[in-house]
């Protein structure tokens, strides 16, 4: 990541910070509306669910200028993802959902240079995940 897409994705995260609880929801009903079949890995009551999301979120969106500083919560969570029952194929159904929540959250402030720097950002923590839950990307899928 550049530090311009740095700064895209923790000035826009701030903007949608202040509704961290109607975005998880949006966001956990995005993500099972195009993927029902992960419904059952949650718990019935998605309060505290939404607050980790948006909890982690922040934690990675502050942590973006010093990457090494977040990879070992982020191998941390993909490990704990494997007991769930979280596939390597999930992560991308899992990015659609933020990036569309973002879109919605947003609203005129999602631009293509957000969207290009919340991809990015998606991107290579989640590749990173992958290579840490299952190995390399390749052998994942």
């Amino acid at each position: 990541m550049t530090p311009d897409q740095v700064k895209l994705v923790q000035l826009s995260f701030s903007k949608v910070a202040p509704i961290s609880e109607q975005a998880a929801m949006l966001f956990y009903d995005r993500l099972f509306e195009i993927a029902p079949q992960v419904k059952s890995m949650f718990p019935a009551d998605m309060t505290e669910q939404r607050k980790k999301l948006m909890a982690m979120l922040a934690a990675v969106v502050n942590g973006l200028n010093n990457l090494e500083s977040i990879l070992p919560a982020a191998s941390a969570l993909a490990t704990r993802h494997l007991s769930y029952g979280a596939k390597a194929e999930h992560y991308p159904v899992v990015g659609a959902a933020l990036l569309w929540t973002l879109e919605k959250g947003l609203g005129d402030g999602w631009t293509p240079e957000v969207a290009d720097a919340w991809t990015t950002a998606y991107g290579t923590l989640s590749g990173y995940m992958i290579s840490e839950a299952y190995g390399s990307p390749q052998a994942a899928e």
